[in-house]
């Protein structure tokens, strides 16, 4: 029953950091109608600004978070203007081929700039909570709870976000009807620009807590795409919120799996859910968009 609730809790850590990268690719699904395949390496290059600058600048993460975060933010919105922006008019097949391009363009850059090797923000042994040890027999460490809060902090952001600003609201409507919130006033461009820096931003953050957790890896984000798109289905792609219950439910679903399965397996639950999901209910538990 100890390692069932251990499993438990790693899931929750795990699947708040696939919801992060969930959300981004539904709100980017919701709005432009294609599925971002590049996010995923957009988080590996978070995790490596994030690498910068806490190791190589010694700047203390509560500070390169949102620097880091920034900058995501302009390398994508950048990628859309270069990219994106001249295939908008075009069927949504060729940006999301556009989008592979783009991963491998990223993914390449990553390998040349830092090098096909691992790395780490810390080294040496992390220390677990003591009380937690002793009365629970949980292992946990201090470390995965802040991470934890930082992604819960984040979905709350960007749950106010959406639910009280004028930008949320229009991305709201962007996502509901695009020519009818056109016709109402709403600035098409202007949103999406927003929604690149909202999804950008997350991204980033999930790469860097990913890489807090385990490590920076090139193909790090790649790996994190097939369960952050699972989670994005599961819960009803074009849908933020369902992306937040599906993250949960990989992450819990991947890490109780290894009490059956080899560990080395366990992203094949997430294709398996995938693959369930679109059979029985395609429009996912939320009902996002199946087109």
């Amino acid at each position: 029953m100890i390692e069932f609730i251990q499993l438990v809790v790693y899931g929750v850590i795990l699947g708040s950091i696939i919801a992060l990268g969930a959300i981004g690719v539904s709100l980017i699904f919701g709005i432009l109608r294609f599925a971002h395949f590049a996010h995923g390496d957009l988080m590996t290059v978070g995790a490596y600004i994030g690498l910068v600058l806490v190791v190589d600048m010694t700047m203390p993460l509560w500070l390169a978070f949102p620097i880091a975060m920034a900058v995501g933010a302009v390398v994508a919105l950048g990628i859309d203007q270069v990219v994106y922006k001249p295939l908008r008019r075009m069927p949504p097949i060729l940006l999301l081929i556009a989008s592979v391009g783009v991963a491998l363009i990223l993914r390449s850059l990553i390998e040349i700039i830092w090098g096909p090797s691992v790395q780490v923000y810390q080294t040496g042994i992390r220390p677990l909570i003591p009380y937690m040890l002793d009365e629970f027999g949980i292992r946990l460490r201090w470390q995965q709870i802040n991470l934890f809060l930082v992604a819960a902090v984040l979905v709350a952001a960007m749950h106010a976000f959406l639910q009280y600003t004028r930008t949320g609201k229009a991305m709201r409507a962007l996502s509901d009807n695009m020519d009818l919130a056109r016709i109402t006033g709403i600035d098409t461009e202007r949103t999406i620009r927003w929604m690149w820096v909202i999804a950008a931003a997350l991204a980033v953050a999930a790469g860097i807590l990913m890489a807090i957790d385990t490590r920076a890896h090139p193909i790090m984000g790649w790996r994190m795409l097939l369960p952050i798109f699972a989670a994005a289905i599961l819960g009803g792609i074009g849908k933020p919120y369902g992306a937040i219950a599906g993250g949960l439910v990989i992450g819990i679903s991947q890490e109780v799996s290894t009490m059956f399965i080899d560990s080395a397996y366990k992203p094949a639950v997430s294709f398996a859910i995938l693959v369930a999901m679109l059979i029985v209910r395609p429009q996912g538990l939320f009902g996002g968009k199946t087109s």
